[in-house]
């Protein structure tokens, strides 16, 4: 990364902070994220001219703060956790049923609505494996611009509905608006640094072995480990969490640079229409597993969004839920995804035709 990379880097990360302490002392649902997605978006809606044409938020910058949400993830993984895993099965069995539900829902969303090529409306309706689903789509002749554009705003219409749905449910913020706190009671500086060495080494791990999502279930797995052998106590600061979530949320809002106008405001509103429908299908999943799993209805409905892991692990932190239950759901949601993808494109081999 060059200085000027950098620089600007920290200023949007600041900037976006700023919004995000605006909508923690709004009481909004998980405060840190959607209010720096908010402000990022803006400021790459509106001031991209200002901005270097080739400037892209790094990777590597994230992937920083992604080890610490995995770790955090990865300390709420116990004996008591691994042991109730046999009681999910329901659960995982539903997510095959959900996967191939909304997969077709969405493609008749993006195709009879949306009027995209079936290609494009194929590869647009994919409820997770974003990184397949363009590669694929670009392999199927897809019109990359638009998958791009709504598989990213997917995930951030799921967290930004999910939360604030959840709310308006309840009657009453939830989560991190409603003061409950992510961090460990006794996390401090001073643990940082263990942690960061652990998560670092499953990063290195995951990839290596390519597990889904490898940033987050690498540092996931690794410090799971520790916690679970009890060689180490692994507590993160909450000022570090909010940080994470400031950092993801900016580089999930600077995603809307170069995107305008009527082709922005359509694929807005299919994706809100297209995660509207996942999310229902996802609660009808809900209602049945509730009474045969013992999982509050919110923390299966978190476990069914289809969102980003990273997202709807911070969503279930904000929401006090056990976030391990939750990414287990999202890694096994998109294999899945993958996997019935591949096998749909082959039967139903979605090419790109003008309309």
């Amino acid at each position: 990364m060059t200085l000027q990379t950098i620089l600007l880097t920290l200023l949007l990360t600041a900037l976006s902070g700023a919004g995000g302490l605006v909508a923690a002392g709004l009481h909004l649902p998980l405060p840190f994220m959607l209010g720096s997605l908010v402000t990022s978006g803006l400021i790459a809606l509106f001031a991209a001219p200002r901005l270097p044409d080739d400037y892209r938020f790094p990777m590597k910058f994230r992937a920083l703060f992604m080890i610490i949400i995995g770790v955090m993830i990865g300390t709420r993984v116990t004996p008591d956790v691994l042991g109730a895993l046999p009681g999910y099965l329901p659960s995982f069995a539903l997510l095959i049923v959900f996967v191939a539900a909304a997969h077709g829902v969405n493609y008749v969303i993006f195709r009879r609505l949306g009027r995209y090529d079936p290609a494009t409306a194929f590869y647009s309706a994919t409820p997770g494996g974003l990184m397949e689903s363009l590669a694929m789509g670009e392999e199927a002749g897809a019109n990359v611009a638009i998958l791009t554009m709504q598989q990213f705003l997917r995930i951030i219409a799921v967290i930004v509905l999910v939360p604030v749905g959840l709310s308006l449910w309840y009657g009453a913020p939830v989560g991190s608006a409603s003061g409950q706190t992510l961090a460990s009671a006794d996390g401090d500086l001073s643990t940082l640094p263990l942690a960061l060495v652990i998560g670092a080494a499953g990063l290195f791990i995951g990839r290596a072995i390519r597990l889904p999502a490898a940033q987050l279930t690498g540092p996931l797995l690794a410090a799971a480990a520790v916690t679970v052998s009890g060689l180490v106590a692994l507590p993160i600061p909450q000022w570090a969490i909010n940080l994470a979530q400031v950092v993801v949320g900016t580089s999930l809002g600077m995603r809307f640079a170069g995107l305008k106008g009527r082709t922005m405001l359509r694929a807005s509103g299919l994706s809100v229409l297209s995660v509207s429908a996942m999310l229902a299908l996802g609660l009808i999943c809900a209602r049945i597993l509730q009474p045969v799993t013992g999982l509050e209805l919110d923390v299966l409905l978190i476990s069914f969004a289809p969102g980003g892991v990273t997202e709807m692990a911070l969503v279930a932190l904000s929401l006090h839920a056990n976030p391990a239950i939750v990414t287990m759901h999202h890694i096994f949601r998109i294999i899945l995804t993958v996997v019935e993808m591949t096998l749909a494109a082959r039967w139903l081999k979605p090419q790109h035709r003008p309309e």
